[in-house]
């Protein structure tokens, strides 16, 4: 799941540095630098897999908020190439959370079938 999320992260990162040099600005050229422009925070260390799940979660939403937040902004200037772009990045943010939410409740299902089954060895 994670790997998923990071080679998603690859792409979305170049989309949106292609997006910024179209619109004839300079597009961050290091992640460090998308990390500074961001509003989602970095992880310090290495978190419990249920905090990255957590994690995940808040950048998903982040991500779609940010995105309907600069929609109109775009709208209005009648861009729709960066319209679509937020459009696009808005709809598989919902889809991956619902991913996420069902691969938590299916692993939380398997862990307790795990659990009631150990009981009975």
């Amino acid at each position: 799941m994670f790997e998923t999320q990071y080679t998603e992260l690859a792409i979305a990162v170049d989309e949106i540095a292609e997006r910024i040099r179209a619109l004839g600005f300079p597009a961050p050229g290091s992640y460090r630098e998308f990390t500074k422009l961001s509003s989602i925070p970095e992880a310090e260390g290495v978190p419990a897999a249920e905090e990255m799940v957590r994690q995940l979660v808040e950048g998903h939403e982040a991500v779609t908020r940010t995105a309907r937040k600069f929609f109109p902004v775009a709208d209005d200037a009648q861009d729709e190439p960066t319209a679509d772009l937020l459009t696009q990045h808005a709809k598989l943010e919902r889809l991956e959370l619902r991913m996420i939410v069902k691969l938590t409740v299916i692993m939380g299902v398997l862990l307790s079938a795990a659990v009631a089954f150990s009981k009975l060895l």
